[in-house]
């Protein structure tokens, strides 16, 4: 009786994974909230996402071999994880945004691109187009390659509490630790913007 209670359990849970691989598809983004202390707070402070939620880091869907990965800049350089590695980041439920039917001919374009940039080292400064990748940097330019032009919007960052002309001392030490300016006011891009375009559709949640 225990085994056929255990092989009804794997079989549920089975169907479970497959449904979430179907659900998926190839350049699909996952939006997530992270926990990475002050500086995630910081930036969920000055950055909102889909309907009000935070987002601190996003990746790509690679569907390969029914196996589903994401390939993300994290870490220590742009990687390639499965998407349970990548879920072990996130603090809440995850959304996953799709490109809307006219621009899903760039997906194969934006993957290649990806995968080129794998081993590029992460960008620690935030600062684009310096040779690196911070996470929604490499999705920037991955849809820039392939549409020509850009897709997504580069925004004026900026590193102080709201309505204050203070930088958050998160920042501050982290810059400090780094030992250059903080760049206030230099192009950039973030998770939370990628997720309100008007470009992509938030079709789900993933839990």
């Amino acid at each position: 009786m225990k085994r056929f209670l255990f092989l009804i359990l794997l079989f549920q849970f089975s169907c479970f994974v497959q449904a979430q691989k179907i659900q998926l598809q190839t350049g699909d983004l996952v939006f997530q909230k992270m926990n990475c202390g002050e500086l995630c707070e910081a930036i969920h402070a000055v950055t909102k996402g889909y309907q009000g939620n935070d987002f601190s880091h996003l990746g790509l869907v690679l569907i390969e071999n029914d196996s589903v990965f994401i390939l993300e800049a994290a870490g220590n350089a742009v990687r390639k994880v499965t998407l349970e590695e990548f879920s072990k980041n996130t603090t809440t439920t995850m959304f996953i945004g799709r490109v809307k039917k006219k621009y899903e001919k760039l997906i194969p374009q934006v993957i290649s691109f990806s995968k080129e940039q794998l081993g590029i080292p992460y960008d620690d400064d935030y600062l684009y187009d310096n040779g690196k990748y911070y996470c929604s940097e490499l999705i920037y330019d991955a849809f820039l390659n392939a549409y020509g032009k850009p897709f997504f919007e580069l925004q004026p960052m900026t590193f102080k509490q709201p309505e204050t002309n203070v930088f958050f001392p998160a920042w501050v030490a982290y810059y400090n630790d780094l030992k250059i300016e903080i760049p206030e006011g230099k192009p950039g891009c973030n998770p939370g913007g990628i997720s309100t375009s008007k470009k992509i559709k938030i079709i789900r949640k993933l839990n």
